[in-house]
This record gives structure tokens, sequence and C-alpha cells, in this order.
């Protein structure tokens, strides 16, 4: 078994070398845009207004699920398998060191899995499921999920094995919600 996580830890620091390799000022600058969280507040703003129109469970209760989307999302990437794993990040790695391109501050010490990717992937998982019907184009939202999760590796500061857990809970988190607000006692009355 050691062999095996020693063979996927080689094969994730060769892909994020790669992956981070693809660096210029301009891509800086919209990377950092990209991965910064208050960039997105008019896209969640239209999201909810969107979720709380069109989604199939009553308003407060979409409320309450989006909070409890990233509750699950953030808690289980951030408050337990950092903790748990201690993974450090690419940038503070010492078999890493002079091979990472750090754009930007590096975080916390640990980095598995990426809160980014958990939490915007819960996010586009969650409105996809809750908006495709009114929305053809909801699926756009996983192209979005992607980017900021991308930005995260060639900003340093996550593995792509880190991305990949992270958007794993996400569509996890964005289940579960989806399920919970599928409970009939909490859906909308067909009138709205």
């Amino acid at each position: 078994m050691g062999r095996l996580i020693e063979t996927l830890d080689g094969w994730d620091k060769s892909l994020f070398q790669f992956l981070n390799g693809f660096h210029n000022p301009l891509g800086d600058d919209i990377m950092l845009l990209i991965s910064e969280k208050y960039t997105w507040i008019p896209l969640y703003a239209i999201l909810l207004y969107a979720l709380i129109k069109f989604g199939k469970a009553k308003p407060l209760f979409i409320i309450l699920g989006v909070a409890l989307l990233i509750t699950i999302a953030d808690q289980t990437a951030s408050g337990i398998l950092k903790p748990w794993i201690e993974r450090l990040r690419p940038c503070y790695e010492p078999s890493m060191d002079g091979l990472v391109k750090l754009v930007g501050g590096c975080g916390g010490s640990y980095g598995f899995a990426s809160s980014h990717a958990a939490n915007t992937m819960a996010v586009a998982f969650f409105c996809f499921l809750q908006l495709k019907e009114k929305y053809s184009w909801a699926w756009v939202l996983f192209i979005w999920a992607g980017l900021v999760a991308y930005s995260r590796v060639y900003l340093g500061v996550h593995y792509p094995g880190d991305i990949l857990a992270g958007m794993l809970i996400g569509l996890g988190s964005g289940l579960i919600v989806y399920k919970v607000l599928s409970i009939p006692q909490i859906h909308k009355s067909p009138n709205g």
C-alpha cells in the first residue's frame, strides 16, 4: 500500500509541475482574480436569486440549504481532512523547493483537500441540479468551478490530487443538500 501511495504522490507532483508551469504576468493577475472569493459575489447573488425564484424548494429552505452546502463542503475539506491528512501544500513541501511557481501567498500549511474546489463544485452541482430545467446552460457552472480549481494549482498552493478530492467533496455535498431539499414538505407548491 505504501508503494501505491508513493507512486500516486509522484504522479501528483509531476502533474502539478506541468500545470503550474504555465505562467505569464497577465495569467498571474487573472488567476489571482479568479481564485479570490470576493470576485464571485455578483455571481453568488445572481445564483441565489435564481435559486429562490426558480429552485424547487421554498425560499427559506433554499437559503438554509446553501448555508448547509457550504458548511458541509468547507468543513469536510478544511475542518476534517486538512488536519487529519496533514499533506503540505506544494509551496511548503521541502522536496518541491525551487520547483513551485508561487503567485501570491501560500495559505495554511496543509492543502488536502482544496476548500476552493470543494466549495465551488458544491455550489455548481447544487445549482445545476436545482436550475437545469429552467436554464439549459446551467452546466456552465462546472466550467466556472473547474477554472477556480485550476487557479489553485496555477498559483502554486494545491496539487491536482487536492483539487480532485475537493471536487469530489463538492459533488457529494451538492447531492446531499439537493436530496434534503427534495423532501416533499419543503418543496414549493406547483403555483410557486
